[in-house]
């Protein structure tokens, strides 16, 4: 399972981006594409056991999904298409279609708060 190593370094990041070091990380967002080749429910359950113990036992975790695009450069079309599906030419001219977007995996937002504050109970 390769997101736990993404969860732990995204982790790492956040604890890094943090302007204070005595500071709780609360909650972090993430940007994750179609295409990155993570899967987001085990992304949270990684982030969940990187987080366990220490000082920000229960940070949450949001994902901000990001779907891919496919687009057609002959006529600026932007083709429609079910979740998990690829269309091979765009439905207006017929022309081979591009991928647009779907490989993030990006840290976008932190959120923290003093470490003395008690933590919210968790659902």
């Amino acid at each position: 399972m390769h997101e736990l190593g993404i969860a732990a370094e995204a982790y790492r990041l956040a604890r890094a981006n943090l302007p204070d070091a005595s500071l709780r990380l609360a909650r972090a967002w993430l940007a994750v594409g179609e295409l990155s080749g993570v899967d987001p429910e085990l992304l949270r359950y990684a982030w969940e056991a990187v987080t366990a113990e220490g000082p920000d036992a229960g940070c949450a975790l949001e994902i901000d999904w990001r779907a891919a695009r496919q687009v057609c450069d002959a006529c600026d079309a932007s083709a429609e298409r079910p979740a998990g599906s690829w269309l091979r030419e765009c439905p207006r001219c017929s022309r081979p279609l591009r991928i647009d977007g779907g490989q993030e995996l990006d840290l976008v937002r932190l959120e923290a708060e003093p470490a003395s504050e008690p933590r919210e109970a968790q659902a």
